[in-house]
């Protein structure tokens, strides 16, 4: 009698955003956690110019070594092209000795990228042009969380609370009505990007111009957010696999020492730390899972998602972000809370696999 045929895992990271290194240890922690027994996996990575290759397996090539962050590189592997035919859901891979092969029958993609081109619809869409079922949002939710703009409007449109912010499109400048309606300080940062990258606190006008600067580095369309004094809360939700309601994890507080807010050296660098569960009363957290649940669906998200909110010291709750791909590394606050909660992370990376094969592609 022969063995079941084991399910064929794509997983895709690294990629073209400003969040790539992140993405590689995301994978490397996603390579950890799968079965080698149930799964066969297909590392493929993307290089910051676009190069999909065929990366190496072994999770330890995508740790963080000190401050030295991973990177995928055209010397990684093979060069990797997905055929966007339904039919096929090959990848097909490009040897310079041996010429162009095939692996044949992709069941399932995990795109454990983050931010431009694998979290904002890209990649989605090319997958489902190709017929192959993937983790996570679809491309509509894909972009309308990865854009901050879109976010608040839609959550704001199901009355879920969200903080004053401005809007400025590429060659626009911040009103001085505006400014009195935001105050000071203000966050500045790119409308379309994540892991903290290019934001800058401004509690002095004079200053506004370098922020948006730097922002429109990363992203012409800058937010402009008033700061909210409160805790910076966290919640995970996951798609219920048997239909109904999202579900969502305990709360995570986030904690930073030595840093102003929580920027990308406290994320994965420095000292920044995770509270779990979050030290709320419990009718608080309580609107804090109930406004993530909302969140996800206001915004049609699949899969899983982390949803950032502030509460203040009244308990009043602000929808910060919404991440459709979060971090996946062993300091990311997804598992971290999954894994309070009672789902261990092999276990949530099972269950995000088995919701993408049973939503497949197409509508629903």
């Amino acid at each position: 009698m022969t063995s079941p045929r084991k399910t064929r895992v794509a997983i895709v990271f690294g990629g073209r955003s400003t969040e790539h290194a992140i993405s590689c240890v995301s994978a490397g922690s996603i390579l950890s956690a799968l079965d080698p027994d149930q799964y066969e996996v297909v590392p493929v990575g993307i290089t910051r110019e676009g190069r999909w290759v065929l990366a190496g397996g072994d999770p330890a090539q995508f740790a963080i070594a000190g401050r030295q962050l991973p990177e995928v590189t055209a010397a990684s592997g093979n060069t990797v092209v997905l055929a966007a035919d339904p039919t096929a859901t090959d990848l097909i891979v490009r040897d310079p000795a041996e010429g162009v092969s095939s692996l044949a029958g992709v069941d399932v993609v995990f795109p454990v990228l983050h931010g431009a081109f694998g979290e904002d619809g890209t990649i989605q869409g090319m997958l489902e042009m190709a017929g192959i079922p993937y983790v996570g949002a679809n491309v509509f939710a894909s972009a309308a969380a990865m854009d901050k703009e879109f976010t608040k409007k839609l959550a704001a449109a199901d009355g879920i609370p969200v903080g004053p912010y401005a809007v400025l499109r590429a060659g626009v400048s911040l009103s001085e009505a505006d400014k009195e309606r935001l105050g000071l300080p203000v966050f500045v940062k790119p409308s379309r990007a994540g892991s903290s990258h290019g934001i800058t606190k401004v509690t002095d006008w004079a200053d506004l111009d370098d922020a948006i600067a730097t922002a429109r580095q990363v992203d012409p369309k800058v937010l402009i957010e008033a700061a909210i004094v409160g805790r910076e809360i966290e919640c995970g939700v996951l798609e219920a696999e048997a239909g109904g309601a999202p579900e969502a994890s305990l709360l995570a507080e986030v904690g930073v020492e030595d840093h102003e807010w929580y920027d990308f050296e406290a994320k994965y660098l420095g000292d920044g730390h995770n509270e779990i569960p979050a030290d709320l009363p419990e009718e608080v957290t309580r609107k804090v899972q109930e406004y993530a649940r909302r969140t996800f669906t206001a915004l049609d998200c699949a899969g899983l998602a982390r949803v950032d909110f502030f509460v203040t010291a009244d308990h009043q709750i602000y929808l910060n972000e919404i991440n459709t791909m979060p971090g996946m590394t062993p300091r990311s606050a997804f598992p971290q809370m999954w894994a309070a909660t009672g789902l261990e992370y092999p276990k949530v990376v099972d269950r995000l696999i088995r919701t993408a094969l049973h939503r497949g592609t197409g509508l629903h």
